[in-house]
């Protein structure tokens, strides 16, 4: 899986590559600060998943036929609760 990160996930590059995906953040390909719209397009035009908490370029990227993750608080608060429930069996 190739996966683009937006600027608040550049830090996880590392453990997605641990974990076997393909990765590139926008400080990799200079969209570091640039307009969602060309963050989404490059997404779009080079195959990649973009991974982002904001809304409006995960939007683009969906109206433009990419794919995307976007991880709302909703996602994390899930997705936290689901690691409390397994780790303390609860």
């Amino acid at each position: 899986m190739k996966l683009l990160l937006d600027e608040m996930f550049s830090g996880l590059k590392e453990y997605f590559e641990v974990l076997g995906c393909e990765v590139i953040t926008v400080h990799d390909v200079d969209l570091k600060g640039k307009k969602d719209k060309e963050v989404a397009e490059y997404a779009k035009d080079h195959d990649l998943v973009l991974i982002t908490e904001d809304k409006k370029p995960a939007e683009l990227v969906d109206l433009l036929g990419g794919r995307y993750i976007h991880v709302d608080n909703k996602t994390k608060a899930q997705m936290i609760h689901q690691k409390i429930k397994e780790k303390y069996l609860l």
